[in-house]
């Protein structure tokens, strides 16, 4: 099982850090290739502790798709978190927020990583508001949907179920504190900004879950292709929305930006592996109360990423990604707890 689940993801690791090991032998002997390797280690375990949570949100989601798009989702799937959201999507945020073209970014990300760093560092605010209020979007639009019967906080979520009656009320609440986030927490030169990219943020979110919403789950059958891309398509989002926090904590670790995407995709292709193996082993069904420890993790980096729109605010990776793991960690205490009340009062009812 766990050959066949993880399979790729140790390849693609162990392709990962041998192309590490021969660029910094390359750049500057045995000693810098090690180091190299030791950084790509170190930045794919933080990548895999901060989106646990995400890689738990994706499996409710891959459980409904498709066996072919499962396969997609971790090949194609691995080549545009890889890529795309964790090489491209930052360039081309560094080249609108500091006005230049998409080549001269690629060419300081390659050859000048110091400075794409600095650049990447001034565009923090509008990564935080675009993937913070996505986040918040994903965390509100679960913990607030009126159709959930199962609930681990249960007197609060009952009341955050019956607010989710009133439609569009979960984008009125991210938009309220978007528009207070930016107004309390970011300096008035980038105010502007960080609304724009809070409103996209929101926006996207809503065009993926109406366009989901055309697909009727009982006639998947007649439009898996189209329902398959539109879930593919939701999934690479929220993994740039989580992909983009680890980007920027990464540079803390290595300017290198070689190594950064070497540890990087290791982190994404086990988060992706993790997820299938989620979905195969019924884990979901198994802790009822993952998926709200995962959402609730989700929360609390949407917050985390909010507050840092304030630039003289600063939370470490380690304490996001604990904080995420707590939350999973609690969940799963709790559903064990509640399955073993199940069945201790099973046992005690006459037969």
């Amino acid at each position: 099982m766990i050959q066949r689940e993880f399979g790729f993801a140790f390849g693609v690791t162990i392709i990962a850090l041998i192309l590490t090991f021969w660029y910094g032998f390359n750049t500057g002997g045995l000693a810098v290739a090690l180091n190299f390797l030791v950084i790509a280690v170190v930045l794919g375990i933080m990548e895999v502790s901060l989106s646990f949570d995400n890689a738990v949100v994706n499996a409710s989601v891959l459980k409904n798709m498709t066996e072919k798009w499962q396969r997609r989702f971790l090949i194609w799937g691995i080549l545009i978190a890889v890529v795309g959201m964790r090489l491209v999507f930052p360039i081309a945020i560094v080249a609108i927020t500091a006005g230049l073209g998409f080549g001269e970014v690629a060419n300081l990300a390659l050859n000048d990583s110091v400075r794409y760093g600095e650049y990447l560092e001034e565009a923090e605010v509008v990564i935080s508001a675009f993937g913070g209020t996505f986040l918040l979007m994903v965390a509100l639009n679960y913990l607030m949907n009126p159709e959930k019967d199962e609930h681990w906080l249960a007197g609060f979520e009952r009341r955050l179920a019956g607010l989710g009656k009133l439609d569009t009320i979960q984008a009125i609440i991210a938009g309220v504190v978007l528009l207070a986030v930016t107004h309390f927490f970011v300096v008035p030169e980038e105010q502007f900004a960080a609304l724009v990219a809070g409103m996209v943020g929101l926006l996207i979110y809503l065009a993926m879950n109406a366009i989901g919403g055309l697909f009727d789950p009982n006639d998947m059958a007649a439009k898996a292709g189209a329902a398959g891309f539109t879930a593919f398509m939701y999934l690479e989002v929220l993994d740039a929305s989580f992909s983009l926090d680890g980007v920027i904590g990464a540079f803390a670790v290595t300017k290198e930006i070689v190594i950064i995407s070497a540890g990087l995709a290791i982190g994404a292709v086990f988060v992706r592996s993790l997820t299938l193996f989620l979905v195969h082993q019924g884990t979901l069904a198994q802790y009822r109360f993952l998926e709200h420890g995962a959402h609730y993790g989700i929360l609390a980096l949407a917050v985390i990423m909010l507050a840092s729109t304030n630039r003289n605010v600063h939370i470490p990776e380690l304490v996001t990604g604990l904080i995420g793991v707590a939350f999973i960690a609690a969940s799963i205490w709790s559903s064990v707890r509640a399955n073993r009340r199940e069945l201790s009062e099973g046992k005690s009812q006459p037969n």
